[in-house]
């Protein structure tokens, strides 16, 4: 089991937001969490930040929880709720009442607003400038009669805040650069870089592994960790993902929810690998399953630039897995997909031998399924792939082949034999024979072998299939 230099366990968490459907770029600051934590024998703890009531959802938790499960990033602990853990933010806020630690402001908003217009004329960084911060021999304004202040954060004067960041490097910020941050509302909510802390201190957080969008927060928390008398986690702020377009992901610019990749026929292990590889890397490694990525993983490798989806590369590491997964196991899948499409008398066995002949043309069970429907279907060749292949010359030759399957056993070396029997007989070559022999079995003229395709597709459709020539 791996420590922190103080001895501690490791713990990590996913904090996401229920206030949109996560994607697979905001899924990657699960996967990292997840798999530093079993690399190292650690914990993985899940956090649902869902303070921002107006936007947050139960339909999105129901996405974070299905996302996780589905790909098996399954929480050790959690999950936990924000909303849930209020008494705990206000005790801890009495606390630091108590310290001195945070002081009342009575600043309104239309005086904070006009302070920031002052400010940005006098080309200075807009900022809250102190006006309530008590300090020694300074007079504070008198209270407004009937005004709940907010409540801001001593946040120290002089000197920097620091931080080796695991994927950035050094960080230093100037305190001077941080106002005093409000950690309570006029009606005494806390607010989200408070409860960050609080919650990473009472669940023993030991590293913080999530976007670099909160890379601005990461000061701000650290003051208030010390201010707690904490020494506060291990960062890795990690780069943006952005789309094919070359922007940051999310649901505004056309991102799925990280489910609709199931529904699509994604293999979870595939989009585990392929996420892995969107800001992290072993050597050229490209393929790899889910426990070598998880022996492999560290800290040391993550990449410092913007990835980029690539929803081709996806699709093309996926069909690596399909061609990877026992054929029992992605037969449970494809008879799901045929079930969602009204096919019934499904028998596994029947649909493992398919995936076995088809897996490897295919990149998704959702393509599989669509091989397996032609044998649990009829089947409607196109009118002009017919008049292409199925012509007068070869018409015999069908009609002849048909006859010798009413007899043969019914296993692919049998008919194998038949085919090329018929060959001999009619003098034609295999793609004459075997292309419109595909066309009117499986209405495509482009099939694996085609005495594997028609032992599976059974002798009586078969049979119907070629008598309809």
């Amino acid at each position: 089991m791996s420590t922190t230099p103080t001895g501690a366990r490791v713990r990590t968490r996913f904090a996401p937001s229920p206030t949109g459907f996560i994607h697979l770029g905001n899924i990657r600051s699960a996967l990292y969490p997840w798999a530093f934590a079993r690399a190292t024998g650690g914990d993985f703890i899940l956090r649902i930040e869902d303070t921002d009531l107006e936007r947050s959802t139960q339909a999105a938790v129901d996405v974070i929880l299905e996302g996780m499960s589905w790909l098996g990033l399954d929480p050790d602990e959690g999950p936990y709720y924000q909303m849930q853990r209020m008494d705990r933010y206000r005790e801890v806020i009495a606390q630091m009442q108590a310290k001195g630690l945070v002081y009342p402001c009575y600043m309104s908003v239309a005086e904070l607003d006009a302070l920031r217009e002052r400010q940005m004329a006098n080309k200075e960084k807009p900022r809250y400038d102190g006006t309530w911060r008590p300090e020694a021999g300074k007079t504070l304004p008198p209270v407004p009669e009937g005004v709940q202040p907010v409540w801001r954060f001593r946040n120290p004067q002089g000197g920097v805040v620091a931080w080796d960041d695991k994927v950035k490097g050094r960080i230093e910020i100037s305190n001077d650069e941080l106002d005093d941050l409000v950690i309570a509302r006029p009606d005494g909510t806390p607010t989200y870089n408070f409860c960050v802390v609080v919650d990473d201190i009472d669940m023993k957080i030991t590293h913080v592994i999530r976007g670099d969008d909160h890379v601005n927060n990461t000061p701000r928390q650290i003051n208030i960790f010390r201010a707690l008398g904490q020494e506060p986690p291990v960062y890795a702020h990690l780069p943006t993902v952005l789309n094919e377009q070359g922007e940051k992901m999310s649901k505004r610019n056309g991102a799925k929810p990280v489910t609709q990749y199931r529904e699509e026929g994604f293999l979870a292990d595939g989009v585990v690998n392929y996420l892995a590889r969107l800001g992290w890397s072993h050597g050229d490694d490209e393929i790899f399953s889910r426990e070598q990525f998880i022996s492999w993983f560290d800290l040391d490798h993550l990449g410092r630039s913007a990835a980029q989806f690539d929803e081709a590369k996806l699709r093309w590491v996926n069909a690596q897995h399909i061609r990877m997964t026992a054929d029992d196991q992605l037969a449970v899948l494809v008879a799901q997909q045929l079930k969602k499409r009204g096919v019934e008398s499904i028998f596994e066995d029947h649909v493992a031998r398919i995936c076995a002949v088809f897996k490897d043309r295919c990149d998704t069970t959702v393509a599989l399924a669509d091989w397996a429907e032609k044998f649990y279907r009829p089947v409607q060749p196109a009118v002009e792939e017919v008049g292409k292949h199925v012509t007068e010359q070869v018409r015999p030759a069908i009609g002849m082949l048909a006859k010798m399957l009413e007899t043969c056993p019914w296993n692919r070396q049998a008919i194998g034999e038949a085919i090329k029997e018929v060959l001999r007989a009619t003098g034609l070559k295999m793609p004459q024979l075997a292309m419109p022999v595909r066309v009117l079995v499986m209405g495509t003229p482009q099939t694996p072998s085609v005495d594997a395709v028609l032992e599976l597709c059974g002798r009586d459709a078969v049979l119907r299939r070629l008598q309809a020539a």
